[in-house]
């Protein structure tokens, strides 16, 4: 029998899926990636097929495996980390989802959580949650869902169907449809789940009407979930860790006690700081949610969740036609001194923390006929930067060491203009890694320490290479200044609609 050689991460995001294999080093062997079709049927609405996730997940699987050359029973086990809020339900007699996954940037159910504010129920959704009322997170997406199922398909039998985020749905079919589980930092971001029980609360529950026959059952984040079904891929590998997208970064960059914090740069940035096993509440809009859990210990975190960061990126290529690659960005960027006046508000999705305003929208200001491409494509790089900014700040109120350098991944953070500029408007430095897939390695790492192919976390993280640290510059007072200047721009483009 062949010693397992290798760990399995599986990172399935919202612009893509990917399967990434890992080595003993800790070191990336091979991988494979997919796109994902986005689904946008009105104005503010995002949905995903479950089917494509499901298929494309399979399908990266059997391609990382055939180019690396090696068999299935090289694989130690897998770690899987998802796109978080993101939402489906399901028959578990066909294997059919019963509508398209609702993403966690859909924001169709806005004017339930209005309703749900005005009958009073931010608040018990704060205490219990630690999660700000908003239509970002599950609850209010999966009693959409079974309001249209109750309409459109009246003849549902309702004892067979499911419910859950991404990580439910794959880790179903991956285990041969026996294993309906999620775990607590997944589980977290519902918006049902009471965060000092770890459990689903039936208060919440029956706010938002959802059955909780329907709801995977929580599991700690590291530890046995199922194992595949033998026929996938030829062997039956554990899938050993389940952790959302961003817990699993926090989790890839050791950031394990209080006074760590990372900033993942994907289609939104979540930066996230560590607070220890002590649930801490915060006073400045960020979240509370779960970091993630062992059978000893459950790790909190507090986390400013900006919606939309890469996603503009991406508009500017696929909506606006102004770029054909995201790579051209820092090129376009640095081409000019500044943006010439102009600034960008990312509120394509409404804006996350630390606004939490649903109505706002989109908008350059400060337009006048001298403007560029360069100009506007480097305003809206800036914004990303600015945006964290704002949940830097938000950080150091809620907390009594200021934030001293921010460690970084995500794929933006190959930018080098992003970065630089970052750590000005910071004013400190910025740590970026070698290996930018921190997602996909946390997933490893924590499968890998669950079965005992690992046995040290922090020798783990003592052996990630650091690619560069990003120093603030002389230009660190300019922009300084023009944030003051973008936030006003921000309060322009609030409550828009």
């Amino acid at each position: 029998m062949t010693k397992p050689q290798y760990i399995l991460a599986l990172d399935l995001g919202t612009t893509g899926n990917r399967a990434i294999l890992f080595n003993r080093e800790g070191n990336i062997v091979g991988q494979a990636y997919q796109e994902l079709t986005q689904y946008y049927p009105q104005p503010g609405w995002l949905e995903h097929d479950a089917q494509q996730i499901w298929q494309d997940t399979y399908s990266c699987i059997q391609k990382v495996i055939s180019q690396t050359k090696i068999t299935a029973s090289e694989i130690a086990s897998i770690g899987l980390t998802v796109q978080r809020e993101t939402c489906l339900l399901w028959d578990k007699t066909t294997g059919e989802p019963l509508h398209k996954a609702i993403v966690w940037q859909d924001r169709r159910t806005a004017p339930m959580c209005d309703r749900l504010k005005q009958e009073g129920a931010a608040t018990i959704v704060q205490i219990k949650t630690g999660l700000i009322l908003d239509a970002y997170f599950s609850a209010t997406k999966l009693s959409w869902l079974i309001d249209w199922v109750k309409e459109h398909k009246p003849d549902t039998n309702w004892d067979n169907v499911i419910a859950g985020t991404v990580d439910s749905w794959v880790l179903w079919n991956l285990t041969g449809r026996k294993v309906h589980g999620t775990d607590h930092s997944n589980a977290s971001r519902t918006m049902l789940m009471n965060l000092d029980t770890g459990n689903w609360d039936q208060e919440l529950l029956d706010l938002f009407k959802v059955p909780e026959s329907i709801m995977p059952k929580i599991q700690t984040s590291m530890g046995l979930f199922g194992t595949t079904a033998p026929e996938l891929l030829g062997a039956e590998i554990p899938v050993t860790a389940i952790f959302g997208d961003q817990q699993s970064a926090l989790f890839a960059h050791g950031c394990d006690r209080p006074g760590l914090l990372k900033c993942t740069y994907g289609t939104g940035c979540f930066l996230v700081a560590q607070t220890g096993t002590a649930v801490t509440r915060s006073h400045n809009q960020l979240l509370s949610t779960t970091a993630w859990s062992t059978t000893k210990q459950t790790n909190y975190a507090l986390e400013g969740a900006i919606f939309t960061t890469g996603a503009c990126i991406q508009w500017l290529r696929d909506g606006l036609k102004l770029i054909d690659t995201a790579a051209e960005t820092e090129a376009l960027a640095m081409a000019v001194n500044d943006t010439n006046g102009v600034y960008f508000v990312p509120a394509l999705s409404g804006l996350g923390a630390p606004h939490w305003d649903m109505n706002a929208r989109g908008a350059f200001l400060g337009i006048t006929g001298g403007v560029t491409k360069e100009h506007m494509v480097r305003a809206v790089l800036e914004a990303i930067a600015y945006q964290v900014k704002e949940v830097v700040d938000a950080v150091n109120k809620d907390s009594t060491e200021p934030v001293s350098r921010l460690k970084v991944d995500g794929g933006a953070t190959g930018n080098n203009f992003l970065m630089q500029f970052q750590a000005n408007v910071l004013g400190v430095p910025i740590e970026r890694p070698v290996i930018l897939d921190a997602t996909a390695q946390g997933a490893a790492f924590g499968a890998g320490l669950a079965v005992g192919f690992w046995d040290d976390y922090q020798a783990l993280i003592a052996n990630r290479q650091i690619d560069r640290i990003f120093e603030p510059d002389p230009g660190k007072d300019q922009a300084a200044a023009n944030f003051a200047i973008w936030s006003k721009a921000v309060a322009r483009a609030k409550n828009w609609i």
